[in-house]
């Protein structure tokens, strides 16, 4: 049977715990925020480029884009899992999601994969994938940028050495309160239809825009800040539905943690009543035992 002092450790070894528990699920709660603010913030530069394609594509009368026809079987894939523990079901379900499309696509023949994170790295090559790269998760929403960018040159290098002719991004987005679900993008080509919607809608005004910059460069750079978003996004995205998993789990923990406290302050509880009442009996017996003999 456990002792007084034993039982007062592990309840001061529980508190403890239950600290550090509450601490992850505050940051976890507030970087799910910042995330998605960050996410928000980008509707607006997201209508900003599509207003500067639109002024730059509604004199022409194709959409011609520098991109290799979708119809080629070479595929590259960016994974985008996290490289903390403690996140649910996260990495797996991505991963399982993944591994599905990349069948589908080609029959997971001729692809290359770049993997956002270890853990998901960890979990395609266990399914038997050859990862071509890993990038670590930013640790807040400052280094997303930095990690775009490093993510955009890694498929530079492969459109330049023509082992893509399709990316798709695979990445989680967050749902109503801790839910999440596992999302496909397909960054490149650039779809045309959707270039060619966007060349006839309407400007929203009657004032209508003019430049003087060449044609063919204005329109590379919309072009690289349309996919500079789309990375922001799935990275900030798949960034929130992490912490999103995490606040779940904390959650669970700390329900676990409080039922495990309350049981042992109840047993610390019952064994001092029982420590009280030996020490009372002693006494009695003691008190007994001199009355006796007096």
């Amino acid at each position: 049977m456990e002792t007084i002092e034993d039982l007062k450790r592990r309840i001061g070894s529980t508190e403890d715990l239950q600290s550090v528990v509450k601490t992850m699920k505050a940051m976890a709660a507030v970087k799910i925020h910042q995330y998605e603010q960050a996410v928000e913030s980008l509707q607006d530069y997201a209508r900003t480029i599509e207003l500067g394609l639109r002024a730059v594509l509604r004199d022409r009368p194709e959409v011609m884009v520098g991109a290799r026809s979708s119809g080629g079987n070479r595929i590259g894939s960016v994974v985008f899992g996290s490289d903390q523990g403690m996140c649910g079901q996260l990495n797996d379900q991505v991963v399982s999601h993944a591994l599905e499309k990349i069948e589908g696509e080609s029959g997971g023949d001729a692809h290359r994969i770049l993997a956002v994170g270890q853990r998901a790295a960890a979990r395609l090559e266990e399914a038997g994938r050859h990862i071509e790269g890993t990038l670590s998760t930013p640790g807040s929403i400052q280094g997303v940028v930095p990690k775009v960018q490093d993510l955009l040159q890694r498929i530079q290098i492969w459109n330049q050495e023509g082992a893509a002719d399709q990316v798709f991004l695979y990445h989680s987005r967050p749902l109503s309160g801790a839910r999440y679900e596992p999302r496909t993008v397909h960054l490149l080509p650039v779809d045309r239809t959707w270039l060619s919607e966007v060349r006839k809608k309407r400007w929203p005004t009657r004032a209508l825009p003019l430049f003087t910059m060449d044609w063919d460069p204005l329109f590379s750079s919309l072009i690289r800040q349309y996919l500079f978003v789309s990375l922001f996004q799935a990275f900030a995205e798949s960034l929130a539905s992490e912490n999103a998993s995490r606040l779940a789990s904390m959650q669970g923990a700390e329900k676990n943690i409080r039922e495990q406290l309350d049981d042992l302050i109840m047993k610390y509880h019952q064994r001092r009543q029982m420590s009280i009442t030996e020490e009372l009996l002693d006494i009695i017996s003691g008190f007994e035992a001199l009355d006796t003999a007096v």
